[in-house]
């Protein structure tokens, strides 16, 4: 495992931040950290990182608790995107990046092809403090992917972002995954996420409210798939077993264990023209374990 979080609990005086906190992550695999602001995200990401350290459990990173001593070389293969970035404003975005790259011991080759790929090649000798917000956050993100890094934490990475730099961003990840290279990415932004991630983590008040792949928490969760068809009309309803999952004339909600079994039924029509078939999204996902953690804690 790349890390390893057994039973972990962190406080901030009488705040409980995190409480019983499990996690396992393995090399290639991303994680999508969820959860209102104030649930625990951050603080987790800074506990993985060394910067913190636990009120009790364990963590390992590479093999070695963050604080260790002998942990320090292991940095070099971590990289980190905090939620509000910060530079030295006075200096132009090639020296924060060259700085960086001192810092990590990476070629120097890496902050020209970082610059170029991160669209900031044209604005790299112009001084930080002129950049907008999206350009900060591309230079983080750049600073972030230096040294191909084995183990990336990304705090809310597209903040600030436009469309395209958001795409450029995912095909980042999705070529750093496809390297090796472990991810936890921290995100408000659900819509788009769920196709790069392997697994969610939601956060909740400190605890974990739900975990695994989006299959099994659909599945866990029971939420419904909807089925709209075209070309069928009104027959659906004159066949007792897809009537009871009908929720419009041409639109059926069924159970995910039952999906399969009903799309070969609807596929045994002749006049079906169309068939659109949508499973539960990541933000159907995360508001329902949301609200039934809440729920819970009433």
């Amino acid at each position: 495992m790349i890390v390893t979080l057994t039973a972990v609990d962190k406080h901030y005086g009488q705040l409980n931040a995190l409480k019983d906190i499990n996690l396992e992550l393995q090399a290639g695999e991303v994680l999508g950290l969820f959860g209102h602001n104030g649930a625990g995200k951050t603080t987790m990401m800074k506990l993985i990182l060394g910067v913190l350290c636990v009120t009790s459990g364990s963590i390992s990173v590479f093999g070695l608790d963050p604080k260790h001593k002998k942990a320090w070389e292991n940095r070099k293969k971590i990289g980190y995107l905090p939620e509000n970035v910060s530079f030295y404003e006075q200096l132009t975005g090639l020296q924060v990046l060259t700085y960086f790259a001192r810092l990590k011991s990476v070629d120097k080759k890496q902050v020209a092809e970082l610059l170029e790929k991160v669209g900031l090649k044209e604005a790299q000798h112009r001084a930080v403090k002129t950049y907008s917000k999206g350009m900060r956050q591309r230079l983080g993100l750049a600073q972030a992917f230096l040294g191909q890094p084995k183990l990336l934490l990304l705090d809310e990475p597209t903040v600030g972002l436009d469309p395209v730099a958001t795409q450029d961003f995912y095909h980042s990840v999705d070529q750093l995954k496809s390297r090796g290279a472990s991810i936890i990415l921290c995100s408000h932004v659900l819509p788009g996420v769920e196709q790069h991630i392997d697994t969610a983590m939601i956060l909740n008040q400190g605890k974990v409210v739900a975990s695994g792949s989006l299959s099994q928490l659909r599945e866990r969760a029971k939420l419904p798939v909807e089925i709209t068809t075209q070309g069928i009309n009104g027959a659906l309803k004159e066949v007792k077993q897809l009537a009871g999952f009908m929720v419009g004339s041409n639109q059926l909600r069924v159970p995910e264990s039952e999906k399969v079994n009903i799309i070969r039924q609807l596929m045994a029509f002749e006049s079906i023209s169309d068939i659109s078939v949508e499973s539960a999204s990541l933000e159907k996902i995360y508001h329902h374990y949301l609200k039934s953690s809440q729920g819970e804690s009433l």
